[in-house]
């Protein structure tokens, strides 16, 4: 493992080498979390990046405590990856993007008894499935660019001469919803997992995994229905969540903020929209929480970015990256708080996680045409 993983202070623990950057005030959001009332151990992902008030990309182990505030207001984000029969040999991306359409509205008449079949009670955020939303979401088509493992890709029985689909997204308003019912109560302060207050919570909070995971379906599936092409799902796994875990014969709660369960089975870690993502076999450990990084990770504040870059990049110079991809994202502002240059390096994260022994690569996933925002155009 070399010194990937790093003791920090008491019960805190960085997975990161010594190229990958790590702002110091992530790190004291990760140190106070540490203190909260019956937490154990905190570990910091490579991609750990400061947050509002807590840390994003790091995993949290407390014993009877939950802290909902350190899931945060997007339960259930996380990433699905679908295998398409689009074949990826002499691609029209001029066509590609025509053809995407636009998903940014609520799902019409015609997907009216898939709605039904989920069976959600109403909570009024209905409208939101089938959309990815703002921030650092998207869906993505990608190429197949090298394998690392022909076992492990052959077992997951992916073609690799057709495109795969990646899809970012969460439980949408109705995550934040259930945060804010949680805080207009309990404030930021713990509550006993086994309290009315706790199990109230937990109900909330998987009820919203699952509006995640089926909104994550549904836009995979309007976006294989506007490009006239078939799928399934190959993997589909949530990072902000909390679960019931036993660590080092400790039994407890583990809560993560932007980090992948590293004990489901193989994942994704993608790059920013101008660069690659990986397709990985955890080697779930104890001694990282069971946990990964979720992504790249920001390195600039996203009121930063169009400062930094608007005389380096138009708008529309931004909708074409370094590898060759496209971006459909017709929201300005978004478009430069999301700029590849706004994120680390995935190499660097990935290699993180390679020299802790925490992953083996199995493919590295190169961008075609990143989806984010389209609106009304």
């Amino acid at each position: 493992m070399g010194n990937c993983i790093r003791t920090v202070s008491a019960g805190v623990s960085l997975v990161a080498s010594d190229n990958t950057w790590i702002e110091d005030q992530a790190i004291q959001q990760l140190q106070t979390t540490a203190r909260l009332e019956g937490m154990q151990r905190v570990v910091g992902m490579p991609d750990l990046h400061p947050g509002r008030g807590y840390p994003v990309g790091a995993a949290f182990f407390s014993t009877t405590t939950l802290y909902p505030a350190l899931v945060g207001n997007d339960i259930g984000c996380g990433m699905a990856l679908w295998q398409t029969d689009i074949a990826s040999a002499r691609l029209n991306l001029d066509k590609l993007e025509k053809k995407i359409g636009n998903i940014d509205t609520a799902l019409d008449e015609h997907w009216q008894e898939d709605l039904a079949q989920l069976g959600f009670a109403a909570t009024g955020h209905e409208p939101a499935l089938g959309t990815i939303g703002g921030g650092n979401h998207f869906a993505e088509l990608q190429q197949i660019d090298q394998v690392h493992c022909d076992e492990l890709m052959d077992s997951l029985q992916l073609d690799r001469k057709a495109l795969l689909l990646l899809v970012h997204s969460g439980s949408r308003g109705l995550g934040e919803a259930i945060l804010r019912h949680h805080v207009d109560r309990h404030g930021h302060a713990g509550i006993a997992a086994d309290s009315e207050a706790g199990i109230d919570y937990l109900q909330r909070h998987d009820e919203a995994l699952r509006f995640a995971q089926a909104n994550r379906r549904l836009i995979a599936e309007r976006l294989l229905a506007n490009l006239r092409a078939r799928g399934h799902a190959a993997l589909d796994i949530d990072h902000n969540l909390v679960s019931p875990a036993t660590v080092d014969g400790v039994a407890g709660w583990i809560h993560r903020k932007g980090a992948t369960p590293s004990d489901r089975g193989v994942v994704v870690i993608p790059g920013s929209r101008g660069d690659y993502s990986y397709l990985v076999q955890p080697v779930p450990q104890a001694v990282s929480l069971y946990s990964l990084a979720h992504g790249a990770g920001r390195k600039w504040l996203r009121g930063d970015c169009k400062g930094r870059l608007a005389a380096r990049f138009s708008f529309d110079q931004l909708k074409r990256t370094a590898l060759g991809s496209r971006v459909v994202c017709e929201d300005r502002a978004l478009m430069y708080e999301e700029a590849p240059e706004a994120y680390k390096s995935i190499d660097s994260v990935v290699g993180s996680l390679l020299e802790a022994g925490l992953v083996r690569l199995i493919a590295r996933l190169k961008p075609v045409l990143t989806y984010k925002r389209r609106g009304c155009c």
